[in-house]
């Protein structure tokens, strides 16, 4: 029986919780109605997705389970959150603003707006910690921008974003602020009242809960542009039947959260914290990436000088990690994000994304800090004075 590999790729995915499964197998079998039908069985899968919108919002500390639409996932809710938002305030302006670390779902649907609509974009750079500062968002602003777009935490780095005082930036003007908040909801991380955004794009698949189901936040009284329309469902934002199971595993998941049934992020920040003592310790030249402490508890994007990452972890089988977003696999080209803090291509080339989460324990972080330790031993030389 084959032994399996340390996980340290929870910023990729989360395996499912198991309170999780529990919770979404009766809408697959007993519980089969459709939501939008009048009779017992559509009713009880419309009170299961009313639970589950009051989850997914509590989680958030939205007003109310309204301002809470289901999508197919975060690339979804990117789409119909900078698409939709913009196209509403098309009267308005045509300019749109993002950053040089963005997903690929926004940079995605930012282009989309300049390729077929005609919008203009801005793309904001970041220092050295892959930080945004409020000063250059509000620099590039202009009468006719009407949406910005800064994602909450990065998806390789790790760092933090201060949406709070981009807000305050954007608020006054009546621009609509977006953010992918993805990575960091399921840190218990995002408060869209204190943080003050409009817009909140979420993945169930990040917190331990299922692939194919996220939400889009929609500040009440915020209007967007319908992108998938039919029926009249999800308040006529998102057409089609509801995947009833994902959305009540996607409730779960936020409630498991929400109830402290869950490990703290504290837990997992010290997890990762002797994983990265351990591998700088060890590896001569080791650098890490992101904000030093406004990062995710759970993230270590760490640069090994010399070395292929690639390479690294085709040699150690037994470690599940990344060498950046899983969105880049299978690219022969280094990581935006890595390049716009300033890293060379053979630096971007050299960096592994290593992501603690709720099921690393102890033993999990020193034997992959020995994995890789090793192995990046064996692919460096030893200097030629060496003894």
């Amino acid at each position: 029986m084959n032994t399996p590999p340390i996980y340290l790729d929870h910023q990729a995915t989360t395996p499912l919780d198991e309170r999780v499964l529990e919770a979404m197998l009766p809408f697959f079998t007993s519980e089969y109605g459709n939501p939008s039908s009048p009779h017992t069985c559509g009713r009880t899968a419309a009170r299961a997705i009313r639970t589950a919108r009051e989850q997914v919002a509590d989680l958030v500390g939205a007003k109310n389970e309204l301002e809470i639409v289901f999508t197919s996932g975060a690339t979804e809710a990117d789409h119909l959150a900078i698409v939709g938002a913009a196209l509403a305030a098309r009267p308005h302006g045509g300019h749109i603003v993002t950053t040089a670390i963005e997903h690929k779902a926004v940079l995605a649907a930012c282009q989309r707006l300049v390729d077929h609509h005609g919008y203009t974009l801005t793309r904001v750079g970041v220092d050295a910690h892959g930080r945004v500062h409020p000063a250059d968002v509000a620099a590039v602003l202009t009468p006719n921008t009407v949406l910005v777009s800064v994602m909450h935490a990065n998806n390789e780095i790790g760092t933090l974003q201060r949406l709070a005082a981009i807000a305050e930036i954007t608020a006054p003007r009546g621009i609509v602020l977006h953010t992918d908040a993805a990575q960091s909801v399921g840190c218990g991380l995002l408060d869209v009242a204190e943080l003050g955004v409009d817009l909140a794009s979420l993945s169930a698949h990040k917190l331990h809960g299922p692939k194919g189901i996220g939400a889009l936040y929609i500040r009440g009284g915020l209007r967007i542009t319908a992108q998938q329309t039919g029926g009249g469902q999800e308040r006529g934002l998102r057409a089609g039947t509801p995947n009833v199971p994902a959305i009540v595993g996607f409730g779960a998941a936020a409630h498991l959260i929400t109830t402290d049934a869950v490990p703290p992020p504290p837990r997992i920040r010290a997890l990762r914290d002797r994983l990265q003592d351990r591998l700088l310790a060890a590896i001569p030249g080791a650098t890490v990436n992101g904000h030093p402490h406004r990062r995710l508890p759970g993230n270590l994007s760490l640069t090994l000088p010399g070395i292929e990452a690639t390479d690294l972890l085709d040699r150690v089988p037994g470690i599940a990690a990344s060498t950046g977003s899983a969105c880049n696999t299978g690219s022969g080209e280094p990581s935006h994000v890595l390049t716009a803090i300033g890293l060379t291509r053979d630096q971007a080339r050299a960096t592994l994304r290593l992501s603690i989460g709720r099921t690393t324990t102890d033993t999990d972080v020193d034997q992959a800090a020995d994995l890789i330790t090793r192995t990046a031993h064996t692919l460096v030389p030893a200097p030629a004075n060496a003894a």
